[in-house]
């Protein structure tokens, strides 16, 4: 399916080079760190100080880090691409409108951002 229907990009300056269809902070950096919080996803490439687009609302593509399902909650990894969340402590960017066959694979998502809760028994 591969389409992209953002309800809200954002314009930012980016911090350091930001490839496109990647998990970006809130400062313009590329995430960086697994399980990170995001603002949204780069619409474009830019080099450090130029310009990027990151879609932070509705639907976007990603670039996934490995292979998930359809439905499944993503977070980032360290090359901010997305991954199947499966940690407590991740914070969840993302869910999967297609299945990831594998690394490098593009797909379309639905942006979310929240924190998993905490399981007691």
């Amino acid at each position: 399916m591969r389409q992209s229907m953002p309800i809200l990009t954002l314009s930012l300056v980016a911090d350091g080079e930001v490839k496109k269809h990647r998990f970006v902070d809130h400062d313009g950096e590329q995430v960086d760190t697994a399980g990170a919080k995001a603002l949204g996803v780069s619409r474009t490439d830019a080099d450090d100080g130029g310009d990027l687009a990151v879609d932070v609302l509705g639907t976007t593509v990603v670039e996934a880090g490995g292979s998930f399902d359809k439905g499944a909650a993503l977070k980032s990894d360290a090359d901010g691409k997305a991954v199947d969340s499966v940690s407590d402590e991740d914070f969840v960017l993302a869910e999967a409108l297609e299945e990831s066959g594998g690394d490098g694979e593009f797909v379309e998502v639905l942006l979310v951002r929240y924190q998993k809760p905490e399981f007691t028994e």
